[in-house]
């Protein structure tokens, strides 16, 4: 019997952290630790923001849950605030990126079938991908190994290789409905998508009627160095979502479209008994609302720079190391062999990195790291992969 009676579904690092403040968090021996996982991307604003920790506290004397047959203003004022900051006009929460992935592909099938009267279906997604682990959006998601074990999946999705229009244009037909990409490949490998090729998915979706969906949930938030990182190019999606730093720690997800795709989504036709909350409102207020005066995405943007040009003047010497890449602060190090043991010396001297498949270390510090923190992960990091790299040869 084991001690834990948890499911054991997590390959958990030999940590227990139990505190956390900034770009800081501390485990259960007092071992402090710089942050550069941010839990996945997720506390975009460092650990316990104090904006958002007093929107919290002032809400838990309010009101924590009531249906959304009621009418939410704390709903209403985070749905202005990303629909004033973006090109949608409408929001639906949920409580992860999962769901909002789910969200929007039923909602890409509904505005086909309900509302022009097409049998459409379908959505595309690319080689690599990852949408989700619920059965539609591990399905949508471009890797096997999430899909092992739960045959049968749902039909109606299609994968073809990133960057590869003419399989794209191939694989659309009279059933397909949308496209869905990331616009960088977080967990496949830290791969940021070609511009040309995201204005050429753009034309492709016009010229056929498709809805463009972009999976927003690890590039959102201000991590690329926008506030959403679509706004980096001449290209707008019919359909965003996002999650993991819309509030700062606290469970929740959005589904973002054009206003054109409301008669879709009409009383009854979508719903969820936790989502929008008036408690994970006033978290996505609090950390927009902070995102915006403390122009966290432009920090982030700099910081991004600084980062990577540290990382690649400290490791182009090293053996094993190919190349620095992503975008704004999400940035990978591939590396031509497996990288767990880098990963775990990092941990053992006190920087929490995470991998982004097997061969690349995948960094995500939050968007207000500062210079001094920067320098001190790059020298752990070019001291690490040094010491694996001469061991290797030895």
């Amino acid at each position: 019997m084991s001690d834990s009676a948890l499911f054991p579904t997590y390959a958990r690092f030999p940590i227990t952290l139990v505190k956390g403040k900034g770009s800081r968090l501390w485990d259960d021996q007092g071992k402090e630790y710089l942050d550069f996982a941010s839990g996945l991307a997720v506390t975009n604003l460092g650990h316990v923001p104090d904006a958002v920790k007093n929107a919290l506290v002032k809400q838990l004397d309010e009101l924590w849950h009531m249906s959304n047959l009621f009418s939410n203003p704390n709903q209403e004022k985070a749905a202005r605030l990303l629909a004033d900051n973006s090109c949608a006009d409408t929001v639906f929460f949920c409580n992860s990126g999962a769901e909002a992935n789910e969200a929007a592909i039923k909602l890409a099938r509904r505005y086909h079938q309900k509302v022009r009267g097409e049998e459409r279906y379908e959505v595309i997604t690319f080689t690599q991908s990852f949408h989700g682990r619920t059965l539609a959006t591990l399905t949508a998601t471009g890797q096997d190994k999430v899909k092992e074990g739960f045959l049968p999946l749902p039909a109606g999705f299609v994968h073809v290789p990133l960057h590869d229009l003419k399989a794209l244009e191939a694989a659309v037909n009279d059933r397909t409905a949308a496209v869905m990409l990331e616009l960088v490949q977080a967990e496949g490998g830290v791969i940021p998508v070609d511009p040309d090729f995201l204005r050429e998915v753009r034309k492709l979706c016009d010229k056929h009627g498709l809805l463009l969906i972009l999976d927003e949930i690890q590039t959102g938030m201000g991590r690329t160095g926008k506030l959403f990182a679509h706004q980096h190019y001449d290209v707008e999606p019919d359909v965003f979502t996002l999650a993991k730093g819309i509030a700062s720690g606290f469970p929740v997800g959005a589904m973002l479209a054009k206003e054109k795709f409301v008669p879709a989504f009409t009383a009854g036709s979508h719903a969820t008994t936790f989502g929008g909350t008036p408690i994970a409102m006033a978290a996505v207020i609090a950390t927009i609302e902070t995102m915006l005066k403390e122009n966290a995405p432009q920090k982030a943007a700099e910081a991004g720079d600084y980062l990577t040009a540290q990382l690649r003047a400290s490791l182009q010497d090293v053996p094993g190391v190919i190349e620095v890449r992503g975008k704004g602060l999400l940035i990978g190090i591939l590396c031509d062999a497996p990288v767990s043991e880098q990963i775990g010396e990092l941990h053992r001297r006190g920087l929490l990195v995470v991998p982004a498949g097997p061969n690349v270390i995948r960094l995500l510090p939050n968007l207000l790291v500062t210079h001094e923190e920067i320098d001190a992960a790059v020298s752990l990091i070019a001291a690490v992969l040094t010491e694996k790299a001469a061991a290797k040869q030895a």
